[in-house]
């Protein structure tokens, strides 16, 4: 029996859908590293119970801290992105947790600028808050160890491909690490939208719709480049197409994020299908309801859309391209200059 809601929260299944393509589903997956990073928190002594926590969000994080804040008794602040909706602002608030919401904004660089620059300002004046860091910190990675190794242990002995989005790094870094541990055969599929500087296409933007969470217009220090073979990058109206595929053929009815990963996960599967494909599915898809189911019949047939093939970021276009990555380093645009191990925190080998 789970002593907090946050831990069946953050608990995540296993779907297998067809042919070596299977689902790893959250209701909410930040749940689980936000509620493992606090712990080690409190453990180290680093905060105590009463300690306020703060960081900045696009949705996810920020209702995975308040429910790590509410379970260990501690304070929650929160600078919200835009992208932060009414039913989150409700649940935040009756949860205790103290939002700054940013103003609308269709450029996602300022918005993530304006939130850290808000965060440092507040950081002034209670000098006692801890920043978690989420971008930066691989205390985050903490919390997705056990997941792989569930994935480990019931997906099979087999050659192993993780597909997910990148966003801050930390789930689909950590589960390519200690999957690794186990077998070296694991490849690592990433999934970006247009426009994010993580993986070089800050020069190429979606006129339609940022796909929060999975990218960046900042550089982040928990993304390890040298963790990642593919990425993928998604346009807006492509993953549209693989959230609606997804729920009429499989009925998972799953975000924005988890569409990209799915259409994504199914081309690697195409490609190699001797190897098991796991494809991370983030959150639900509750938030996702006007802006993407109410427009299914827009949608493209996925069996029609394939990739561009490219190994020049300067050559990705929309609405779906692909690249080989290699396990290369950061571009010169993405590189962190932080350090990524602050006091009270743990390095992840």
């Amino acid at each position: 029996m789970d002593d907090h809601i946050c831990e069946a929260i953050g608990r995540p299944d296993l779907v297998n859908l067809d042919g070596g393509l299977v689902c790893l589903r959250f209701e909410t997956m930040k749940a689980l590293s936000a509620l493992a990073a606090v712990r080690h928190l409190l453990d180290t002594g680093t905060v105590r119970p009463g300690d306020t926590l703060i960081d900045s969000s696009s949705g996810i994080y920020a209702y995975a801290l308040a429910l790590a804040c509410h379970r260990f008794g501690l304070r929650c602040h929160i600078v919200g992105s835009t992208t932060v909706d009414h039913t989150l602002r409700v649940q935040l608030e009756v949860l205790g947790a103290r939002l700054e919401q940013m103003e609308p904004s269709s450029d996602l660089k300022l918005d993530q600028s304006r939130r850290v620059r808000r965060i440092r300002e507040i950081l002034r004046d209670h000098p006692d808050y801890h920043w978690m860091r989420q971008y930066h910190d691989r205390v985050h990675y903490l919390g997705y160890r056990t997941v792989a190794d569930t994935v480990a242990e019931r997906v099979g002995g087999g050659p192993l491909t993780v597909v997910g989005g990148v966003g801050s790094g930390a789930s689909t870094g950590a589960l390519a690490r200690y999957l690794r541990e186990r077998s070296r055969d694991t490849v690592l599929v990433g999934v970006q939208p247009f426009g994010s500087v993580t993986f070089g296409c800050e020069h190429l933007t979606d006129p339609e719709i940022i796909i929060a969470g999975i990218g960046s217009s900042i550089p982040f220090g928990n993304v390890d480049h040298a963790l990642y073979d593919t990425l993928h990058w998604v346009g807006f109206r492509a993953a549209l197409a693989g959230s609606v595929d997804l729920l009429r053929r499989h009925a998972v009815f799953a975000g924005l994020s988890a569409g990209a990963a799915y259409l994504a996960a199914r081309w690697e599967l195409r490609r190699a299908p001797e190897r098991t494909v796991v494809f991370v599915a983030a959150d639900t898809g509750h938030r996702y309801v006007d802006s993407v189911f109410a427009r299914h019949r827009e949608a493209p047939d996925i069996d029609s859309l394939a990739p561009r093939e490219t190994a020049d970021p300067s050559r990705l276009a929309l609405p779906w391209s692909r690249m080989d990555w290699g396990r290369a380093p950061a571009p010169e645009s993405a590189r962190w200059p932080g350090d990524t191990t602050p006091s009270g925190t743990v390095p992840v080998a």
